[in-house]
């Protein structure tokens, strides 16, 4: 069973999460908090994961809501002190996993909460948090080896918060707990990782190691076809292990950075009556923001790399390959499908200029190119 030691320690392969308590006792984690949602518990994936932990779990949390908030940070934090608790097991897509992170913070720091927020300059002020151990169930966020998470707070602003702290202090990666995913949601989750290989491939800051992961990660899901595979049937176990390692190796990238897609996504997502998917709202942004770049003329080079990793000819439209995608793989095509509409574009434009993966954009973005790329994926 390969055991990747790169920005933390990952165990990836089927049946990876039977190691769940020789990795507990490793850590010195003795009554770990389960942090899940209500949907792997109904799925049953929480009953293998209890079964493999040998009844290590001294509480299990499921309220992680779609996107994680501050006040289920707050509500987890309380039944890991309530339970005495020493150490977490977040088992999930990314938002279990970021909230797991939250939780960390949380209990080991002193509020205000936000003051830890990377647009507050809190990175330096976070420190160490409990031993986690990521469990992913999803092919996506990557969370499970990254460097941050995401969570909307009380003011309403959907923070990013990034420390080396942060990250977990193990990956078990099974890609079996992925197998029967839903196609629509093995699309969105699959596109979420696609999308974090080719924004950090393509962004502005300079380090060729993480851009040459991404571009794996672009080969593995695109070139090679393994999304449209996992998307087409749930039980493909090849596919599923292709597309967990493309997740894994997008948050192996995004270290880098990303840019205006996930910048417009999170200021999107942190609207609570939209109740918006992550990965969805990824997708059917990522072709606009391409076809702003293509039609700039810019960041040639790296585009005439991307096209053979995508298995495109050398002429294509990097923009177009990928619309053509998502429509194959069932995602909404524009951002008034799932309920967006052009009145939340003022709300939406200060937080996703002042977003932290803005900054890394393939170049400047500011308030009227976050208005052109809204109004072209509306």
């Amino acid at each position: 069973m390969p055991t990747m030691t790169y920005l933390t320690t990952c165990v990836f392969d089927h049946g990876a999460i039977k190691q769940l308590p020789a990795i507990l006792k490793r850590l010195g984690a003795t009554r770990p908090l389960l942090v899940t949602d209500a949907g792997i518990r109904a799925a049953g994936v929480l009953m293998v994961a209890e079964a493999a932990s040998g009844g290590a779990f001294a509480a299990v949390y499921d309220g992680t809501p779609t996107n994680p908030t501050e006040p289920a940070v707050r509500e987890a934090a309380a039944l890991y002190r309530e339970a005495g608790c020493d150490s977490l097991v977040a088992l999930g897509g990314g938002s279990s996993m970021d909230l797991a992170k939250g939780v960390g913070l949380w209990v080991t720091h002193e509020g205000p909460f936000e003051k830890y927020a990377a647009v507050s300059g809190g990175a330096r002020l976070i420190g160490k948090i409990p031993p986690l151990v990521a469990v992913p169930t999803t092919a996506g966020t990557g969370s499970e080896v990254s460097v941050g998470a995401v969570i909307i707070m009380d003011n309403g602003r959907k923070e990013t918060f990034v420390s080396p702290n942060l990250i977990p202090a193990t990956a078990i990666c099974d890609p079996e707990l992925s197998v029967g995913l839903p196609p629509r949601l093995t699309a969105a989750t699959g596109m979420d990782a696609m999308t974090h290989c080719i924004e950090a491939y393509l962004g502005a800051p300079v380090n060729p190691p993480a851009e040459a992961i991404g571009l794996d990660g672009v080969w593995r899901g695109i070139g090679q076809g393994w999304l449209k595979r996992a998307v087409a049937d749930g039980a493909d176990k090849d596919a599923r292990w292709h597309m967990m390692m493309a997740s894994y190796q997008g948050a192996l990238a995004f270290v880098k950075g990303l840019g205006a897609v996930h910048g417009l996504s999170h200021a999107l997502g942190r609207m609570a009556d939209l109740k918006l998917h992550h990965g969805t709202l990824n997708a059917i942004i990522l072709p606009h923001s391409l076809a702003m770049i293509e039609e700039r003329g810019l960041a040639a080079e790296k585009l005439a790399r991307l096209r053979p990793a995508m298995g495109l000819a050398a002429e294509a439209e990097v923009s177009e390959a990928i619309a053509q995608l998502i429509a194959k793989i069932g995602i909404p095509a524009r951002l008034s499908e799932v309920g967006v509409n052009e009145e939340h574009l003022q709300s939406a434009l200060p937080y996703a200029v002042s977003d932290l993966a803005t900054a890394a954009h393939t170049f400047s973005f500011g308030e009227a190119e976050y208005r052109e790329l809204f109004l072209r994926s509306l």
